[in-house]
């Protein structure tokens, strides 16, 4: 039975898929393409476990509207647009009108600079195309979960990650790739976690705010471009330090670059501050650990495992760390189960 047939029989289609999320140590933060998720410059990231999203996914020719669950709650409008938005993609792939009931779950606080849109669109890509019987490869997944969240690019592929800026209109060469598997090198990062609350202004509303009206944008594209090439061989040469060293000037100048936005935006609070103070005297003293931070008030704080004991004391004796995440470097989204049911 071809997919236009199946989208008329009294059909289920259902998968459950699961993506980590993703830090950046060479920041994203501004778009060349709004509609698109085209990065104005490439970026690279660490596939972080335990952070994970599970999503199971059910198209079902019963339903007339698509269906979204967040946390085992009704999903608000502007998020369940989003994913019906990003389903109406991978309708379109499969020559289907099937609407679909999603559940997903973050096993980490939700909109509050951890890359939760990261994880879930990644997981969604997987669900969804499973579902359909969709076959793409990993570069093709990559960039259909980009169409969803730009950062869920990263979430599709494990270990240590480079996404490509691209250089096409239509996004065929904006895609992430692992340069390094988990096992490469084993390195930790703790996640100090001051304020789990939603985020006051979402990225994508903030990078183009920056985009329009930060003096210090160009300059930002520009030296990320620059970290970037730095960092690849940082890693290829398990250059910790070198690596540390990009990794926190790439944090900070993305924030100045916010910073300087007209109204600024400061995603930091009075304990990320505390952190990035704190992290900098530990290192000063030869304990090896970086400081980085996401569009959100979280320290996260890149190291060995050998010092990841020390990052964690340190981030917990200060008042506002509320408790720490430690993760290691985890797989690429995958698909756990998957059935389907056709009653013609």
């Amino acid at each position: 039975m071809d997919r236009i047939r199946l989208a008329n029989a009294m059909t289920t289609l259902s998968s459950v898929a699961c993506a980590h999320a993703n830090v950046a140590l060479v920041k994203y933060f501004g778009k060349r393409n709004l509609a698109l998720n085209l990065p104005a410059a490439g970026s690279l990231s660490l596939t972080l476990s335990p952070l994970k999203t599970t999503t199971k996914i059910t198209f079902d020719s019963a339903l007339k509207h698509d269906n979204v669950l967040l946390a085992k709650a009704q999903a608000s409008a502007a998020f369940a647009t989003r994913v019906e938005r990003f389903l109406d993609l991978v309708r379109k792939s499969a020559k289907t009108d099937l609407k679909a009931h999603v559940e997903t779950d973050n096993n980490f606080p939700t909109a509050a600079g951890l890359a939760s849109s990261a994880s879930g669109f990644a997981a969604l890509a997987v669900a969804a195309t499973k579902a359909l019987s969709l076959q793409l490869n990993e570069k093709e997944m990559s960039a259909l979960a980009r169409r969803g969240s730009g950062s869920a690019a990263r979430s599709i592929p494990g270990g240590i990650v480079v996404w490509n800026a691209g250089k096409t209109s239509n996004g065929s060469d904006s895609y992430a790739q692992s340069i390094a598997s988990p096992d490469h090198w084993d390195l930790r990062m703790v996640i100090g976690i001051t304020d789990p609350a939603p985020k006051a202004i979402g990225s994508t509303e903030a990078m183009e705010l920056v985009r329009e009206t930060s003096p210090s944008y160009t300059s930002w594209i520009n030296e990320t471009k620059h970290d970037l090439t730095e960092a690849v061989t940082a890693i290829k040469n398990r250059d910790l330090e070198k690596l540390g060293e990009i990794t926190e000037r790439s944090a900070l100048s993305m924030h100045a670059t916010a910073l300087a936005a007209k109204p600024g935006i400061v995603f930091w609070n009075g304990a990320t501050v505390d952190a990035l103070r704190l992290i900098r005297s530990l290192c000063a003293s030869g304990t090896q650990a970086y400081f980085t931070c996401d569009a959100g008030p979280q320290p996260k704080v890149l190291c060995p495992p050998k010092s990841e004991a020390k990052v964690v004391a340190a981030l917990e004796s200060l008042l506002g760390i509320k408790k720490t995440i430690k993760c290691k470097l985890a797989s690429g989204a995958n698909s756990q189960t998957s059935s389907s049911t056709t009653n013609a």
